[in-house]
């Protein structure tokens, strides 16, 4: 809901009259300033007024704070949105030694995220029937920091489920289109995805797929061993540019709407901006990982920089960020894939494929943009509207004006810290930031007007599990 000056904020209560002053003040419970608060229309000094777990208002910088309401002022730290993560394997229940909802959000919450949506795979049981969902949320309801939605997902066998699950509340759909790494959630083969995305498209949802060619993976060198080069030499470009290419025409035969996941290969870009142009309902995200490291600089042996697709090359990540900033790539997500330290060993063929990132993703990508001149407008576009509107939360999430939840992230830019893995909420903390010094510290989080971290010290699960709005 938009605000206007002189009018009642609809459900909250409060009216703000034409001057910037808060009227019937008493419904304010809390009113957050800084010289530099990132709002859809810009960064401006700003108050914001807070009621009901809502923002009811963006004020003038010194707007009078109503009577009964607590000002928090963080003078030249930024205030911005909470992020929104859309793609994070939070592996709780049936894997919670690799990570779980009350460590994931925890991690999540010390890094500015706000909201995350949970991949269906990779916990036990995946998230693939209306029971497995009902599972799913009864572990996470009381281990939430954060505010936490689902994602289903699409499998073989599991046609007749789509329909059900998405009534039930889930963003949309996942697909495989090579072996996921667990057994329990199957690929789809070529006839198997045409008949999952007509389903998905019947009632307007969303298929998202990690796209890479079975086909071109089986003929890429599997030479195995610690040598990142030839890791790098088995998921080549080409089976992502395939894969993609064989989505946007299933896509544009079906008028489906599909979500490209974790972009690495720049090779991709040309078919994706062209399929925008003709109309296809796609979008495309990529991850921190691509856009701050690179192959290059991958030592032998450290497979806690192992995911798939891979890293790839310096010049690769250049044009990816090309692609961000003329908007074929629509948003940046962790894909926070963690495992057991002992799951990554030095070989690259058989260590786990993934990178935890929940908590670092705000600095690592503030850090890499600032040094390609962008600001943190930019970023907060990547991270918070585009992946709120993604999922259809974008009259919730993702940005500070009235009407949206009261999520937010207070951050100093210009502060730098060194990556300490043991300094991580991630229950595992491997991590291929290690020991790199990164711009952005986040000072406090805010949920629906309530800090639940600030200074390392914590709240008590404060989130609420979000469904997918009819």
């Amino acid at each position: 809901m938009k605000f206007r000056d002189g009018m009642w904020i609809e459900g909250s209560g409060v009216r703000v009259s034409d001057d910037g002053s808060v009227a019937d003040g008493g419904s304010v419970e809390v009113v957050l300033r800084s010289t530099r608060v990132i709002t859809p229309g810009g960064t401006r000094a700003a108050s914001v007024a807070v009621a009901g777990g809502r923002i009811a208002a963006v004020l003038p910088y010194d707007a009078a704070v109503p009577a009964g309401a607590r000002l928090e002022d963080f003078g030249g730290d930024v205030l911005m949105p909470g992020l929104v993560d859309t793609h994070v394997h939070v592996n709780d229940p049936g894997r919670t030694e690799w990570e779980g909802f009350w460590t994931a959000t925890r991690a999540a919450a010390a890094g500015g995220i706000t909201t995350l949506v949970d991949m269906p795979l990779n916990s036990l049981p995946p998230t693939t029937t209306v029971d497995h969902l009902r599972t799913k949320q009864a572990v996470a309801a009381a281990k939430a920091h954060i505010d936490v939605g689902f994602w289903g997902g699409a499998l073989p066998d599991n046609l007749k489920d789509l329909r059900p699950l998405h009534d039930a509340g889930v963003f949309g759909f996942k697909a495989f289109l090579s072996p996921s790494g667990v057994d329990e959630f199957p690929e789809l083969d070529r006839e198997q995805l045409a008949r999952s995305m007509g389903e998905i498209a019947s009632f307007g949802g969303l298929l998202i797929v990690h796209a890479e060619d079975p086909h071109h993976l089986a003929a890429a060198p599997q030479q195995g061993g610690p040598r990142y080069a030839d890791f790098l030499a088995s998921r080549p470009r080409g089976a992502e540019d395939t894969a993609i290419a064989h989505l946007i025409a299933e896509a544009r035969r079906l008028d489906a709407r599909v979500h490209v996941l974790h972009l690495s290969s720049s090779d991709a870009l040309p078919l994706i901006a062209e399929a925008r142009r003709a109309g296809v309902r796609l979008t495309v995200e990529t991850c921190p990982h691509y856009l701050t490291l690179t192959a290059e600089e991958v030592p032998d042996g450290a497979s806690e920089f192992k995911c798939c697709p891979p890293i790839r090359e310096a010049a690769n990540q250049d044009l990816l960020w090309q692609a961000l900033a003329d908007g074929t790539i629509d948003c940046v997500v962790t894909d926070h894939s963690p495992s057991t330290a002992d799951l990554k060993t030095d070989d690259f063929a058989t260590a786990w494929g993934g990178i935890s990132g929940l908590q670092l993703s705000l600095p690592a990508v503030w850090t890499a943009a600032r040094a390609r001149g962008h600001g943190l407008e930019d970023v907060v576009r990547w991270m918070a509207a585009r992946t709120a509107e993604l999922v259809g939360l974008d009259d919730r999430k993702g940005a500070i004006e009235a009407g949206r939840d009261a999520d937010f992230a207070v951050l100093a830019p210009d502060e730098t810290f060194t990556v300490d893995p043991a300094a991580l909420q991630h229950r595992n903390r491997v991590t291929a930031y290690a020991g790199r010094t990164l711009y952005g510290v986040v000072k406090s989080t805010w949920l629906r007007g309530r800090r639940i971290v600030a200074e390392g010290e914590f709240t008590e699960p404060k989130g609420r599990l979000l469904t997918r709005t009819p």
